[in-house]
């Protein structure tokens, strides 16, 4: 039998490929370059196939499928959401990733979307917060819920909006801990505190990232300022929510695709024709934003496909630049088309 073809061997890109891809780039301009790609399909949003993500749900959590297409590509995500992995020292979210030509079908790339994830979440935060905080405010950011996304998050926020101070807390003092020391150094003044409402005070933006699967009360209305931009990052799923209910109704609410969030962000504790706005048409420029620096904007950040498309599309490019790809013997190559049954006899 003969080599493989090109087209058979698959770039694959592993945990610690990706790791020395980080490095090679540096973690802030790597969050910079990947939220003007995902900005950048934000503005081309109508060319997507779009469908909320295809969830299979359990007592423990979820393992879901999230697929879109711009036409010329094709690619979908595997993600799960355990909660309680973290208490068996497992991750709670674990993810990897295909990109797929739509003319042959074939696999161009397949890469972990773990550490991926926490990264294209981060800058989606980022660029959100850029197009919808006030003026002047993404300067101080507080951080609630501190595991494995926090990290990413304040630096994505540094490196995009630049913020100065990231204020953390988390009802688990070791994470703040592991956070407060994972951020020295790297040019934000981090204050931990020791409750969310001491957090809060003088941020401008108010992110939440906790891992409860569950309906959750993270934030109460007398706890947001006008004026403040939030990112509820953390509720993603049905039944999982970090906002008390009044946040929402006095909120100016952006979200990626309506009928996804709906189903698994803030909103689903509202009716189901309460007023929305797509984030995509404020980036395109087709819808104006937030109407004045005294609003309380929000963005239900559930996550979308097409972040993920962005995400793995940019990792591609910058592979081509660097060789970190290992090659797979992936897809069945035999001599003749035809003849996939002599192929594996002739294995022997």
């Amino acid at each position: 039998m003969s080599a493989p073809s090109r087209l058979a061997l698959v770039p694959f890109l592993s945990v610690a490929g990706m790791m020395r891809l980080v490095h090679a780039i540096g973690i802030e301009p790597f969050l910079v370059e990947l939220a003007e790609e995902i900005e950048a399909d934000f503005r081309r949003w109508p060319a997507f196939d779009k469908t909320p993500r295809i969830a299979s749900h359990s007592d423990v959590g979820v393992i879901e499928l999230m697929p879109t297409s711009d036409g010329e590509t094709y690619g979908f995500k595997y993600v799960n959401g355990h909660p309680a992995n973290m208490k068996r020292g497992l991750q709670t979210v674990t993810a990897f990733g295909l990109l797929a030509e739509v003319e042959t079908g074939y696999p161009v790339l397949l890469s972990e979307m773990t550490i991926l994830t926490a990264l294209r979440t981060a800058a989606t935060s980022a660029m959100a917060a850029k197009w919808l905080a006030a003026p002047g405010g993404t300067g101080v950011m507080a951080l609630i819920g501190n595991g494995a996304q926090a990290e990413f998050q304040a630096l994505a926020f540094r490196a995009v909006c630049g913020t100065r101070e990231v204020r953390l807390y988390d009802i688990d003092l070791a994470a703040t801990a592991k956070c407060a020391a994972n951020l020295a150094g790297r040019g934000l003044r981090v204050v931990s505190c020791a409750t969310a409402e001491e957090a809060i005070l003088g941020a401008g933006t108010i992110t939440t990232v906790t891992a409860d699967k569950q309906y959750a009360t993270i934030l109460t209305d007398n706890m947001v300022g006008a004026g403040v931009h939030l990112n509820a990052v953390g509720g993603d799923c049905p039944g999982k929510t970090e906002l008390h209910r009044d946040i929402l109704l006095r909120s100016q609410i952006f979200v990626e695709y309506p009928p996804q969030t709906r189903i698994e962000g803030e909103i689903q504790q509202l009716p189901p024709d309460h007023p929305v706005e797509e984030l995509w048409q404020v980036i395109a420029g087709q819808a104006p934003g937030r109407r004045d620096a005294r609003a309380v904007t929000l963005f239900d950040s559930v996550g979308f496909a097409v972040e993920d498309f962005s995400a793995l599309r940019y990792v591609r490019r910058r592979l081509a630049e660097t060789g970190l790809a290992q090659q797979l013997d992936m897809i069945a190559d035999p001599d003749d088309p035809r003849d996939l049954f002599g192929m594996v006899m002739r294995a022997a």
